[in-house]
C-alpha cells in the first residue's frame, strides 16, 4: 500500500490536470490491471494502452466496481456521464504518470534498496538475496520478474515504511529504458550479475548494453559485480570509483573470493573477506548457475552489514525459484532438465553447465528454440553449436526458423521442425532410455509443451494449494473491513490441513498483521522457517515458557493461575512478554469470566512484565442466526468487559472477536482486529457469499486398476459393497490413513472422475478405496478428484454429518503437499 496521496498532489507528480472530481479524496492503492480491486473506493487506476488492451476501455466496468479515481490519457474522449463520484485526472502519458508516482513514493522510502541488473539470474539473485536478508531485516521485494517499465513502479509501491530492506530487479531491452527504471529504483546498492546476448538486438554493440544497464548505479553507494566475467568487469573498473566497487571472484585479486568446493548433491563456499577472516559457507547445489547467484547474493548480504552466520541461516532455508532449471522425471528412467522460460547464449552455457553436473545416462539430448533478440544471429548460433559440441550433445531437436543453420554443424541424427506443435506430432516416448534431456527455449514457443509430454506421470495422493485463491479469499474478507481493521489469520491444525509454513509464507506476503497457532511447537517451527509476523499461541503450556519467549510468541492467558504463573516466570528471568487476554463471553471453554475481572486488574498491575497485545473473545453461534441474540449479547459483554480492562491501563490493546463467520454477519463489531479462519481455504460457513470464494485445496489421487465385475459380486472388506448390475469399479489411492475419512464408505462419498460424480463402493480400506464407475469413460491412470473445484467440500462435510474444519484438518502429512500459482 503506497503512502496516502490526495487527487491534487497526484496532478502535482504527473504533471497533470483535474479533469474532474474532488481533490481532496485519500488514495492508497494505485492498480493498472482491473483484476487487481481490493480498496475501490481509495484506488487509483492508471489506464495504460498496451499491445493487445487499453486500459481506458476497462473505466467502466471499474467504476461499477466501486473506483472512484481514474489517471487516463490527455484527450481520450473518456465519457464521464453517469460518473459524476468519479474523479479523473488527465495527463500526456499515464505510463509516464505511473513512473512520476513509483519514483516519488520511492523518495518516501529511507531505507537502503537493491537494484538488480544483468542478462541472467536477476530473479534468482533477487530471490534468494531477499530470503537471506530475511533472517535480520523486513524484506520488500519486486514479485517473480515485476523487472519492466510497468513491473518496476508496481514493486515499488510494495515497499511499505516498516520494509528495512528493498530488493528491486531492472530488465531491459532497449537503449533509453534503464534511465526511467533508474530515476524510480534510485539504487543505494547495485548488483550486476553478468553480460549476455539476451535482447542484444535491441543494441549497436555489447558495449552500448553494458553502458545502459549500468546506468542502474549511478547514484548507488556500492556496486557489486563478479570479477571473472572479465568485459563487464573491466566496463565497471573504468566508469566507476573504485571505492563504490564490491567485487567477487572465485581467485585471489577481488575484494571478496569465494571459493568453489562441490561435493555429490551440495557444495563448499570458503569465503576470503578483505581482513583476510575465513568463514565456510554450505549450499545445497552443484551447478555453474546456482553457484554463481548464490555469491552474488552472499556478497551483497555482506555489503548490507549482515555477519556471514546469519547469511549461513538464509542459505538453510532458500528455496528454489520457479522456471529456472528444474529437474523431473522422464520416460524409461530418464530425467529432464525445464529450462523452458530461458533463450539466450548466457543461460544456454549454464543449462549446460548444469546438465554436465547431472549424473551419467546413456545420451545427452536437447530441445532448442531459436535464439531470439540476440543481435548478431550468424554469430551467436556458430557460439551454439561450439557450445552443444563441447558439451557433447549427442542429440539435438531444433525449433524454428533460424536453428536449421546449425544442421551442418552438429552430429548426424539431430532433427529440426518449423513450430512445438510439429514437432509434438512426431514425438515419441519410447525413443528415450535413460537418458538426460534439456528443454530449452523462447516463452512464445510453449516449451512447457514438450516438458508436461516428456514427463513421467507420478502416480499418487496429492493436495494441492492454490496460492492465488487463498490471495483472492484473503482480500475478500479485507472488502469487508475498514482499511485499519487488522487481520489475524489461523494457522492452526497445519493450517487447516493445508501447510501452516508455505500459508505463512504467503500471508506473510499478503502483509497479514498476525497469525494464530494452537500450540507453541507450532509456532517455533514457523519462526524456524522464517516467519518474522507476530504469532499468538493460544494453547500455550508451563513447559514451553522458555520457547515462548526465545522464539517470540505471545500466549494466550485464560486464567488467573496461569496468569501468575507467566507472570513470576517473566520476573524470575527478568523478561517481558506480549499477552494475549481470553475473556469468557458464552463458549464456557476457556477464559477469563465476568466475575474474575478484578482479579485479572490486580494481576496486571502486579506483574507489569506482561504486556496485553490484544484482548479477543470466541463467538459461539457466529455462522448460524438463530444464534444471533446470544452473539450480540456476547459482544456486549466482550465490550463491557474490555472497556473495564482498558480504562485501568495506560494502553490501548487491540479488540478482536470476529472469526470468518463473524466478519460476514457482524462486521459493525469488527473493532481493531479480526480473526480470519476457514474463511481464507475457501469455506463460507454462512452460506452467503459461497460463490465469492474460491477452493483453495484440491485433493487428487489416481486409479490403480480397474475391474469388471457382475452384479451381485461384492466388493471390499465385510463384503459390504454390492454390485446392483454389471458394470466396473476402480481402486483409487486414497484411504483412512491418508485422512479420507472411512465415514464415505458405502455410496456416502462421490469423487470427480473426468467431470462425472461417482460414489465410493464398499468400505473405505487403510490406503485405498473403491469407487463405482458403471458408465463412465476412464483408465488405469486416470486422475480424481477427492474434493476441489466440481465438488464441495461443504456438500461432502454434510453427507457424513461432519463439518469441513474436520475434512480439511485430517488430511495425513504422508499426502504430498504441491503449492503453485495459477
Amino acid at each position: 500500500m503506497i503512502q496516502s496521496l490526495l487527487p491534487s498532489q497526484v496532478c502535482e507528480i504527473v504533471q497533470g490536470f483535474l479533469l474532474h472530481g474532488s481533490q481532496e479524496q485519500i488514495i492508497n492503492q494505485i492498480i493498472v490491471d482491473s483484476r487487481n480491486v481490493v480498496y475501490p473506493e481509495t484506488t487509483l487506476f492508471v489506464a495504460l494502452k498496451g499491445a493487445k488492451s487499453d486500459g481506458h476501455d476497462f473505466i467502466e466496468e471499474l467504476y461499477k466496481k466501486g473506483v472512484r479515481h481514474f489517471l487516463i490519457r490527455k484527450g481520450s474522449g473518456i465519457n464521464i456521464a453517469g460518473k459524476e463520484e468519479g474523479t479523473f485526472i488527465a495527463c500526456e502519458d499515464p505510463l509516464s504518470g505511473l513512473q512520476l508516482l513509483a519514483a516519488y513514493q520511492r523518495q518516501l522510502y529511507k531505507n537502503p534498496v537493491v537494484g538488480i541488473t544483468g542478462s541472467n539470474g536477476k530473479t534468482i539473485v533477487k530471490e534468494w538475496l531477499g530470503q537471506i536478508l530475511g533472517q535480520r531485516f523486513a524484506v520488500a521485494k519486486s514479485p517473480k520478474s515485476y523487472n519492466s517499465q510497468v513491473g518496476v513502479p508496481l514493486s515499488i509501491f510494495g515497499i511499505a515504511q516498516y520494509h528495512q530492506v528493498a530488493v528491486m530487479e531492472a530488465g531491459i531491452s532497449k537503449p533509453a529504458e534503464m534511465v526511467k527504471l533508474a530515476n524510480m529504483i534510485q539504487a543505494s546498492l547495485g548488483i550486476f550479475t553478468n553480460i549476455g546476448t539476451a535482447h542484444e538486438e535491441g543494441f549497436s554493440s555489447q558495449d552500448e548494453k553494458l553502458e545502459e544497464k549500468t546506468k542502474l548505479f549511478e547514484k548507488s553507494k556500492f556496486i557489486v559485480y563478479r570479477k571473472d566475467q572479465v568485459k563487464s568487469a573491466r566496463y565497471l573498473e573504468a566508469n566507476f570509483e573504485a571505492e563504490r566497487l564490491v567485487s567477487w571472484s572465485q581467485e585471489p585479486g577481488a575484494t571478496y573470493t569465494l571459493s568453489v568446493k562441490k561435493e555429490i548433491d551440495k557444495s563448499k563456499i570458503l569465503l576470503l573477506k578483505p581482513d583476510l577472516s575465513l568463514f565456510t559457507f554450505w549450499v545445497p547445489f552443484t551447478d555453474a548457475a546456482s553457484l554463481e547467484n548464490v555469491r552474488h547474493a552472499i556478497v551483497a548480504a555482506l555489503t548490507l552489514g549482515m555477519e556471514a552466520v546469519e547469511i549461513q541461516e538464509g542459505l538453510d532455508h532458500l528455496k528454489a525459484v520457479d522456471m529456472r532449471l528444474t529437474l523431473k522425471t522422464g520416460p524409461n528412467d530418464s530425467l529432464v532438465i525445464d529450462d523452458t522460460y530461458n533463450n539466450d547464449l548466457a543461460g544456454l552455457r549454464l543449462a549446460l553447465d548444469f546438465m554436465a553436473a547431472q549424473r551419467s545416462k546413456k545420451r545427452k539430448v536437447l530441445f532448442l528454440s531459436d535464439m531470439l533478440q540476440v543481435g548478431d544471429a550468424k554469430t551467436v548460433y556458430e557460439e551454439v553449436a561450439e557450445l552443444i559440441n563441447h558439451h557433447q550433445i549427442d542429440y539435438v531437436f531444433g525449433v524454428g526458423k533460424e536453428i536449421p543453420v546449425l544442421k551442418d554443424k552438429l552430429s548426424e541424427g539431430s532433427v529440426f521442425y518449423p513450430d512445438t506443435e510439429s514437432l509434438l506430432a512426431n514425438l515419441d516416448q519410447n525413443q528415450f532410455d535413460n537418458d538426460l534431456i534439456l528443454v530449452t527455449g523462447a516463452r512464445n514457443f510453449g516449451f512447457e509443451k514438450i516438458v508436461n509430454s516428456l514427463q513421467q506421470r507420478i502416480h499418487g495422493t496429492v493436495l494441492e494449494i492454490n496460492l492465488n485463491a487463498l490471495t483472492h479469499n484473503y482480500n475478500f474478507y479485507k472488502t469487508k473491513l475498514l482499511p485499519d481493521t487488522k487481520v489475524m489469520v489461523m494457522v492452526k491444525a497445519f493450517a487447516y490441513g493445508g501447510g501452516a509454513t508455505e500459508i505463512a509464507n504467503h500471508l506473510q506476503q499478503l502483509k497479514a498483521d498476525y497469525l494464530a497457532v494452537a500450540y507453541t511447537d507450532e509456532g517455533v517451527a514457523l519462526r524456524e522457517q522464517g516467519i518474522t509476523l507476530p504469532i499468538m499461541v493460544l494453547n500455550p503450556m508451563q513447559e514451553s515458557f522458555v520457547n515462548l519467549q526465545k522464539f517470540d510468541l505471545e500466549p494466550v492467558v485464560y486464567s488467573p493461575l496461569f496468569f501468575l504463573q507467566l507472570g513470576k516466570f517473566c520476573r524470575n528471568n527478568r523478561l517481558s512478554m506480549k499477552i494475549h487476554l481470553d475473556l469468557d463471553t458464552g463458549m464456557h471453554r476457556l477464559g477469563f469470566e465476568e466475575n474474575q475481572v478484578e482479579d485479572l486488574l490486580q494481576l496486571i498491575k502486579d506483574y507489569p512484565e506482561l504486556t496485553i497485545a490484544s484482548l479477543y473473545t470466541h463467538l459461539v453461534g457466529a455462522d448460524e442466526g438463530a444464534h444471533q441474540d446470544y452473539s450480540l449479547e456476547q459482544l456486549e459483554l466482550f465490550i463491557r468487559m474490555s472497556a473495564q480492562i482498558t480504562e485501568n491501563l495506560a494502553y490501548q490493546p487491540l479488540r478482536h472477536a470476529l472469526n470468518s463467520a463473524g466478519i460476514i454477519r457482524y462486521p459493525e463489531y469488527q473493532m481493531e482486529m479480526v480473526r480470519l479462519g476457514i474463511g481464507l481455504y475457501g469455506v463460507e460457513v454462512n452460506g452467503k457469499f459461497d460463490q465469492a470464494l474460491k477452493p483453495i485445496s484440491t485433493l487428487k489421487t489416481t486409479i490403480s486398476q480397474i475391474k469388471e465385475l457382475k452384479k451381485g459380486e461384492t466388493v471390499g472388506y465385510s463384503r459390504k459393497g454390492e454390485m446392483h448390475e454389471n458394470g466396473k469399479i476402480a481402486t483409487i489411492a486414497i484411504g483412512y490413513a491418508d485422512g479420507y475419512d472411512r465415514r464415505f464408505s458405502n455410496g456416502k462419498g462421490i469423487v470427480l472422475l473426468n467431470g462425472h460424480p461417482v460414489p465410493v463402493i464398499g468400505n473405505v480400506c487403510m490406503d485405498m478405496c473403491m469407487i463405482d464407475i458403471t458408465g463412465v469413460e476412464a483408465k488405469e491412470g486416470d486422475e480424481v478428484t477427492i474434493y476441489g473445484p466440481g465438488i464441495s467440500l461443504k456438500e461432502l462435510a454434510q453427507r457424513i454429518g461432519t463439518i469441513p474444519y474436520e475434512l480439511l484438518t485430517n488430511i495425513s502429512s504422508r499426502v504430498k503437499r504441491v503449492y503453485y500459482l495459477d
